[in-house]
């Protein structure tokens, strides 16, 4: 996993909670890296989780919950350092199609190694779009998150149902609806 994940997850903790959480969270887990991370480094998966698992155990909030909140919070970082990928879209749906066929394409342009998230949406004729997530690292918090904030972003008035389809969450469908504004 990108070390930006890891370094933009840090900030998050300690803008939400404040640097002694930080601290604690990388001093009392496991971590290879020993939370030493560099937004261009790649670690493996396992530590987010741990850094997650541990921050949802201090901070009694529910470790989805908080993955969701992550997401939102990327997604401000992946706005300011990638805005051409969201100035080329007038709206959500544009924008989430294009994760697949031209973000992560350009993203593994720029890091080869990267393991990303597999996306597949289909736009139907009353304008719902689903969005499948396929990821053997079951983050799919963190997509709700980015997708949540993607909606507003472009002021799109939806609703998200997140339905499973493997019981392990490294498959799971988004349902997004328009809402009438």
């Amino acid at each position: 996993m990108k070390g930006i994940v890891f370094t933009e997850f840090l900030d998050m903790v300690e803008e939400k909670f404040g640097y002694a959480m930080v601290d604690d969270l990388i001093e009392n887990s496991d971590l290879s890296s020993k939370g030493i991370y560099t937004a261009v480094g790649t670690y493996h998966h396992s530590e987010i989780v741990t850094l997650l698992t541990n921050l949802s155990d201090k901070s009694k909030i529910d470790a989805e919950t908080l993955l969701k909140s992550f997401g939102e919070y990327l997604f401000e970082t992946f706005l300011k350092q990638y805005p051409q990928f969201f100035a080329a879209h007038d709206d959500a749906f544009s924008f989430l199609e294009s994760i697949d066929s031209h973000i992560h394409v350009e993203v593994q342009k720029l890091y080869p190694e990267a393991t990303l998230p597999k996306f597949v949406t289909h736009i139907s004729e009353d304008k719902v779009m689903s969005m499948i997530y396929q990821s053997e690292r079951k983050m799919a918090s963190l997509a709700e998150g980015l997708i949540h904030k993607s909606l507003l972003h472009y002021n799109d008035n939806c609703k998200i149902e997140k339905t499973l389809i493997n019981e392990d969450g490294s498959e799971v469908k988004f349902t997004i609806s328009r809402l009438a504004k």
